[in-house]
């Protein structure tokens, strides 16, 4: 269970990603705003949760924070700018998207760019320290991989509906076997191969 780093004087948005190490599809960023004082007993980094839970948190999550919302960044983005700026790039989409101003931000990691003339701090691991960090990174990654499982069904054999297009050994060889995809990010082609 982490604390809300909110005050009832400043409101702190936590932004997190998800998708950043995958091979296909979007990298996905949220940005949340918890009300002072939120807590719950699962609530931690999205990676330390089951799916189940994640999926438990999520609607807690979207019904109780003061503001919250996720945004994308797409593969060709990724290529164009790379997987960092693609990530910066989302996060501050997600903040442009709160119908809330926050009045700080805490983002996950060590790497962010100024927004506007909203103070940041960068926290390594922070999905693991702060509330509300950890709230967006089960947004981020709750929502990504609906949107994976959905686009599975469109080009199949990948298997995105379980391995999300991260690099899996299954994923290296059906794209060794299929060749990648539109959404296949391809400046990522060094990791697409199969390894023996």
């Amino acid at each position: 269970m982490l604390p809300s780093a909110s005050t009832p004087f400043i409101l702190e948005a936590g932004c997190d990603e998800a998708g950043r190490g995958c091979l296909a599809g979007p990298v996905c960023a949220a940005a949340v705003i918890l009300p002072d004082g939120f807590t719950h007993p699962l609530l931690n980094d999205s990676k330390k949760l089951t799916r189940h839970q994640r999926e438990l948190l999520r609607p807690v999550i979207e019904a109780e924070a003061v503001a919250w919302a996720v945004a994308w960044a797409d593969n060709n983005e990724i290529d164009s700018i790379n997987i960092l700026n693609a990530s910066i790039l989302a996060m501050h989409r997600a903040l442009d998207m709160l119908d809330v101003t926050p009045g700080q931000i805490v983002v996950d990691g060590n790497r962010f760019k100024p927004y506007r003339d909203i103070p940041h701090t960068t926290i390594v691991k922070g999905d693991g320290k702060l509330g509300n960090i950890a709230a967006a990174s089960i947004l981020a990654k709750t929502h990504r991989d609906e949107l994976m499982t959905t686009l599975a069904a469109e080009y199949p054999g990948y298997g995105w509906e379980v391995n999300m297009g991260y690099p899996t050994r299954d994923h290296r060889e059906a794209i060794a076997r299929l060749g990648l995809t539109p959404l296949h990010r391809t400046t990522f082609r060094s990791s697409t191969q199969p390894r023996k």
